[in-house]
Formats: C-alpha cells, structure tokens, sequence
C-alpha cells in the first residue's frame, strides 16, 4: 500500500497522474486551491481512495495545519510530488511585481520546504521514499525573456531538490525533479497564443509537450524501480534540451 501527497492534484497533470497511479490499496491525499471540483470524476472512480485538501500553500499557517491533518490522518507519505506553481505572466523585469513573485515563492518552494520537513525524516525512518519536484526545461538552457520570477523560484526548488538528495539518499529516500518543455494545458491561460505557438514552432519535433509526455515520466521516479535514481532532473523536451 501506499500513501501518495500530490500538491497541485487538481492541475492537468496531477489528475493524468492521480488516474493513472492508483492502485486498489493505495491512498491518495489530494492538494489543491479553490478548484478541487477538478477531482470529483477521480473521487468517483476511487471511492474512498482520494482524500483532497482545499488548501491556500501561501499561507504558512494553512499549510501547517494540513500537516498536522494528514499526520493524524495518514501518519507519513510514501510518495510527495509537488506539482504548483502560479500562472506564468511574462512581465518585463523593470515590472516586475514584487507581491505576485514572494506569493508564487510561498506557494512552490516554501510550501515544499515545510512538507519535506515534515515528512521526510519519517520516510528516513522507513528506509523508503520517493519525491519528485515539478520543474521547467527553463532550468535547463536558455531560459525565456520576461520570466525573471518564475525562473527564480524554480531554480530556488531545484536547489532544494539537490541539497535533500544529498541528506536522505543514505535512507532510501529519492528526490527527483522533472523538467518539461511548455506543456499545453490550462496553466497557460494567461500565456499569449503566440508565445505558445512559437514554443511549438521552435521545438525540434514541431510542438509543445503534452500532459502524456511528462506523466509517465513521474511515475517512473516514483516506482520500486527508480530506487537507484536520485538528484536529477530529467528534461522532457522534445530534443530542445540536451544535457
């Protein structure tokens, strides 16, 4: 059995994930923020199975409450894939808005921090544990003009990820990170049509990532045989990164 925390489950592809994951005894505690009426078909089809949270993860306080939730609830995870992020807005640095950056901050990297202290030393404790931070191919290469803020707090959460491979792999425990090329779903609402054109057209094999490019990739990181992967960060491009 296993007991999955997916932070951001109510994305696109925390619900491609959700449905493709579960399995009949594994439990799944589902995060998301004013929208959990994205899981309603998933709660149908696993009665009983997805547990979901409302929860605003830039607010510290908010945050430590639902751990304390899950931890009478659930005792630890077995798996913690965090998945949000605030909608990306192409601003030019001399606007760059100070308020939305330190919200997006608190939502990707504090949030994390607080979860992974949380509940990692208990999966040390176990000698198993599985973690994948969502990233952007942005860390990878060149990164897009006017996405100074986006790009800080992923690479704030790369960091992250390094320095808790570094701590628990001697435990069993592995933190992994995916980092896709522009994936075409409902986080680019804000994202102009033609910037999302040029991203495709700009990519060697002519097009965006979808949800089914990146998910499978996340659940190999989370499987038993991943156990001897930790500290990467996996681009999932279409060629654009080459490492």
């Amino acid at each position: 059995m296993s007991i999955y925390l997916i932070t951001g489950a109510t994305s696109d592809v925390g619900c491609h994930l959700i449905d493709s994951l579960v399995g009949p005894e594994d439990t799944v505690i589902a995060q998301g923020c004013g929208d959990l009426k994205q899981l309603a078909p998933l709660c149908q089809k696993f009665p009983g199975q997805i547990h979901t949270y409302d929860i605003n993860l830039s607010d510290d306080a908010a945050v430590d409450v639902f751990i304390e939730h899950v931890r009478e609830r659930f005792g630890a995870p077995t798996h913690f894939v965090h998945l949000p992020a605030l909608r990306v807005v192409n601003t030019k640095f001399k606007n760059f808005n100070f308020e939305r950056f330190e919200a997006d901050f608190q939502v990707q990297v504090h949030s994390a921090l607080r979860l992974c202290h949380a509940f990692l030393p208990a999966m040390a404790k176990a000698h198993f544990g599985r973690v994948v931070f969502m990233l952007t191919s942005y860390v990878v290469g060149v990164p897009p003009k006017n996405t100074a803020a986006y790009v800080t707090a992923k690479h704030a959460l790369l960091g992250l990820a390094k320095s808790l491979c570094a701590d628990y792999a001697p435990f069993g425990v592995t933190v992994n990170c995916v980092a896709p090329y522009m994936m075409e779903t409902k986080f680019l609402s804000d994202t102009p049509d033609l910037v999302v054109q040029m991203s495709a057209e700009a990519n060697p094999m002519k097009r965006n990532a979808r949800v089914e490019d990146v998910v499978p990739a996340i659940r190999f990181l989370l499987s038993d045989e991943a156990g001897f992967i930790s500290g990467i960060t996996l681009p999932i491009t279409g060629g654009a990164a080459i490492l």
